[in-house]
């Protein structure tokens, strides 16, 4: 008897439905029939009928991961991204503010606030910031002409594309995060149920609707898998609860460090080397910490476990028997690339005025600095007076300029991959700063494997000092 030849094919959602595809997958663990064979006895309605019984009856939720949905949003808010993209498990294209610009009227008004006392004057700063967020377009690029001229062989086009970000990236300071964006997401049902969830049970009537639109299309293509997804009491009234707890609360004001580290495991080191020679051996992980400890092997298994590892590799996965917390204090517009990194364990504060914002130093090159301050401290007063009237709402003005603080834990292989992608020359000069600031801690207290995360020469008050007038 030979064995059977291997088979490697694509379940395409071209001739089956996605809860189709999942039962398919799903019934390999009794079936020995192949995937296609499973997949071309099933209907809808049977479909259907299995992931009611197990799925939903009996709580089998993993299977629903099988079934996929590319969900398209379009002219929703910047604040909502942060909910749309506050789940782990899938993957986010969005709207970039540094490579497109940002038209007049290309915002949010929440539902809240329309016909209330706040409502003109939300439009009087949001169009504000949108001017001047447009007129300073042209005058932040010119001087960024001025210091990056156009090559001799290079078209007009070629031209723009390469200094884009440079200005785009100083003036989107000034977007609100009312602006509207766009995002692709690439969702499994049992994410996309737990998601569903947390929209429907969110403070703002936007995210909400958002939920209930993304549900009315989304069962189209899994009726079965989600369609018991509904607000859940439980986070809308614990939202409720602890927002009136922290208001009453009598903060004092400080001035927060930008990157403050909170804990790190002091024998992590120790745990990581033992962790290598675990994998790699047959003793059992008392034996290999007891080895680390004791003889003079830590770093020659460190020297081995990262020999040859170039810039865009990915260290050993051991590296993840870690933990490292920092409370990091930054701009809007460097969160919203923080957020992205979704391996990461955030907890980040709502959007505020009350820490301040970031001024980059361009806009006083290009003699506009007083009238970026204007806006901005235009918005952080009609801030504090709609912050007092209703919290959650008053976020949509605070411009990406503004900082906010995030409570981060990570790995150490996560922090390698963070460091090294946000301190390269081409990311956002406020991210690049922050992960610089978390190089130096994680060196300071992992100092052996410390020395194999390898970034920019380049200092974070370096890039205070080349890119910012202030920093709060």
């Amino acid at each position: 008897m030979t064995a059977e030849e291997r088979r490697v094919y694509v379940l395409s959602s071209k001739e089956y439905t996605e809860e189709t595809i999942a039962v398919a997958f799903a019934k390999t663990s009794r079936s020995p029939e192949s995937f296609r064979v499973n997949a071309d006895e099933l209907s809808e309605e049977s479909a259907s009928r299995f992931h009611e019984k197990w799925v939903v009856g009996y709580g089998h939720s993993s299977v629903a991961e099988h079934a996929v949905l590319h969900l398209a949003i379009e002219n929703a808010s910047r604040l909502s991204m942060e909910y749309i993209e506050g789940n782990r498990f899938a993957s986010y294209t969005e709207k970039s503010t540094r490579y497109q610009k940002w038209d007049t009227n290309a915002y949010h008004t929440p539902r809240e606030i329309i016909g209330t006392q706040f409502e003109e004057n939300f439009h009087l700063i949001t169009q504000n910031l949108f001017r001047e967020y447009l007129r300073a377009l042209p005058l932040l690029k010119a001087e960024i002409e001025r210091s990056f001229p156009r090559k001799e062989d290079e078209t007009v086009q070629a031209y723009d594309n390469r200094i884009r970000s440079k200005y785009v990236d100083h003036a989107r300071f000034l977007l609100p995060a009312s602006s509207l964006a766009n995002v692709g997401v690439t969702i499994n049902a049992r994410a996309l149920e737990y998601a569903l969830i947390k929209w429907l049970s969110s403070p703002l009537a936007e995210i909400r609707e958002i939920g209930a639109e993304i549900k009315s299309v989304a069962l189209n293509e899994t009726p079965t898998l989600i369609k018991y997804a509904e607000p859940q009491e439980f986070m809308i009234q614990g939202q409720r609860n602890l927002r009136v707890l922290t208001k009453n609360l009598d903060w004092s004001k400080e001035n927060r460090s930008p990157c403050a580290l909170v804990s790190a495991e002091s024998d992590s080191e120790d745990q990581i080397i033992a962790a290598i020679l675990y994998r790699h051996g047959t003793m059992s992980y008392e034996q290999a910490l007891r080895v680390v400890k004791t003889k003079a092997i830590a770093e020659e298994v460190l020297q081995k476990a990262f020999q040859g590892i170039g810039k865009f590799d990915v260290p050993a996965r051991e590296l993840e028997h870690s933990r490292i917390t920092f409370d990091l204090v930054m701009d809007q517009g460097a969160y919203a690339e923080f957020k992205r990194h979704r391996v990461m364990s955030q907890s980040p504060q709502g959007l505020t005025c009350a820490l301040g914002y970031a001024t980059p130093m361009l806009f006083e090159k290009a003699g506009i600095l007083d009238d970026y301050e204007r806006a901005m401290n235009s918005a952080g007063l009609f801030w504090n007076e709609l912050s007092a009237w209703n919290l959650d709402v008053a976020q949509y003005l605070v411009p990406n300029g503004y900082n906010r603080g995030v409570l981060a834990s990570m790995n150490l292989r996560e922090a390698f991959t963070f460091c090294q992608l946000r301190s390269a020359r081409n990311a956002h000069f406020s991210i690049r700063r922050i992960a610089q600031m978390m190089v130096v801690e994680i060196k300071r207290v992992y100092p052996s494997i410390g020395k194999y995360l390898t970034v920019e020469d380049e200092s974070w008050q370096e890039i205070e000092l080349g890119y910012f007038s202030r920093i709060r």
